[in-house]
């Protein structure tokens, strides 16, 4: 099992809107970047276990834990003229694009902020810390995963 985190804008959607989907599971579409694309096509795994960030709000933090349940797809959105992710580009013959599905585990006590994981040396190899990374999605070690669920 590997650990990660996804980021996603609350006002988009948030940790509150996975626990209200029916069954609680949700595909994570829209993801336009080729490094996450490949995280999420070639490594992310059912059972896979996630933190749930909250970005570019007030407050950007993790917020909740949420699991793979299943494995890489083409990304529909892409081919939809209609949706904001839309990529002429991507066909369903020949899909660039890609999202897994994810369900809620549950939110965590309080929000984990940027601001309080930046200031932990012990996460100073942490991607989300590291200066420019801007990647919303992002592998965990599970040393930082059990790191950052002590600190909630």
């Amino acid at each position: 099992m590997k650990y990660w985190l996804m980021k996603s804008e609350p006002s988009e959607f948030s940790i509150d809107d996975l626990e209200r989907v029916p069954n609680q599971t949700e595909h994570w579409d829209g993801v336009r970047n080729y490094q996450a694309r490949n995280m999420m096509r070639d490594e992310m795994k059912i059972g896979d276990t996630i933190f749930f960030y909250h970005s570019n709000c007030k407050e950007p933090g993790i917020v909740g834990i949420m699991q793979v349940c299943r494995e890489s797809y083409p990304d529909f959105t892409a081919h939809d003229p209609e949706d904001k992710h839309f990529d002429p580009k991507s066909s369903a013959d020949n899909p660039r694009w890609f999202m897994v599905d994810i369900r809620f585990i549950r939110k965590l006590s309080r929000t984990i902020s940027l601001r309080e994981l930046k200031a932990c040396s012990e996460l100073h190899e942490l991607a989300l810390v590291r200066r420019g990374n801007r990647l919303s999605i992002m592998p965990v070690s599970h040393e930082q995963w059990d790191f950052i669920l002590g600190l909630e």
